[in-house]
């Protein structure tokens, strides 16, 4: 029936190389069976191997592209990625304040191979200014280290950062913490209420785009009308079957298998 597909929105940088980023969300919406579209407010160059240059858009050009799959597409929820600077992290923020669906944020920093996907002047505008327009943060480790201020290296610190960055503003917060010792937990705080989420880990390199593509995942399942915990839920089981049958591509970490089945 025309019009009855559900609408999710990513406003992110481009991977040329096609495992994170813009190209990762609008493989991971379509896999859910949502309709993606996309806002690019970062251009990168970078492979499996390296990162070598992050060049952000205009905030203009950013602004003008959100406004105009808001007048005509508007999202049922939308997921923000690598912003890349100050100005353009300000403009989002200016627009977000009044959006009318969830907003998942992934405050990325620094790429899975090194190097800086945001400017360091640009980290305390996200936190002053963006991140209290988030239904759902989603840090890993050491992006909530950078958010709460804290060294957060096991369960109990990714608690006292998930408490800290929601008492700055934001709804809920996803702590990963993939890069743990032993099983993978990630913890959320919503409404109050925990939750936990434990995964097998997978012994391999090719992780590329991990974040980009779990909050894409989370981004849909909101879409479709899923509390946040399931969606996150969902979102984690395909996460790891994602990971688990990843196509071995690329001479470095390379990309998830975004074709995975989702159940």
């Amino acid at each position: 029936m025309a019009g009855s597909r559900p609408v999710a929105l990513t406003i992110a940088g481009s991977d040329p190389s096609g495992g994170a980023g813009i190209q990762a969300d609008l493989k991971t919406f379509h896999q859910f069976g949502v309709y993606g579209e996309a806002v690019i407010a970062a251009i990168t160059v970078q492979n499996t191997v390296r990162l070598e240059r992050v060049e952000p858009l205009p905030p203009e050009l950013v602004v003008r592209q959100i406004r105009a799959v808001l007048d005509d597409l508007p999202p049922a929820a939308a997921k923000i990625g690598v912003l890349g600077s100050a100005a353009v992290v300000h403009a989002v923020a200016g627009l977000a304040r009044e959006f009318a669906f969830p907003l998942i944020i992934d405050p990325v920093m620094i790429g899975s191979r090194g190097g800086a996907l945001l400017a360091k002047d640009a980290r305390q505008v996200l936190i002053d200014e963006l991140l209290p327009c988030a239904t759902l943060l989603t840090p890993n480790l050491a992006e909530a280290a950078v958010l709460s201020g804290l060294s957060v290296t096991d369960p109990d610190t990714m608690r006292r950062a998930a408490e800290g960055i929601v008492g700055m503003g934001a709804k809920a917060v996803l702590v990963k913490g993939g890069h743990l010792q032993g099983t993978a937990l990630d913890v959320l705080l919503s409404g109050g209420e925990w939750f936990e989420f434990v995964s097998e880990r997978i012994q391999t390199r090719h992780t590329h785009g991990t974040g980009c593509t779990l909050s894409a995942a989370i981004a849909a399942g909101l879409a479709q009308g899923l509390s946040l915990p399931e969606a996150v839920a969902r979102a984690k089981r395909w996460i790891a079957e994602a990971i688990r049958t990843n196509p071995g591509l690329g001479h470095g970490a390379g990309p998830l298998n975004h074709f995975a089945e989702t159940r």
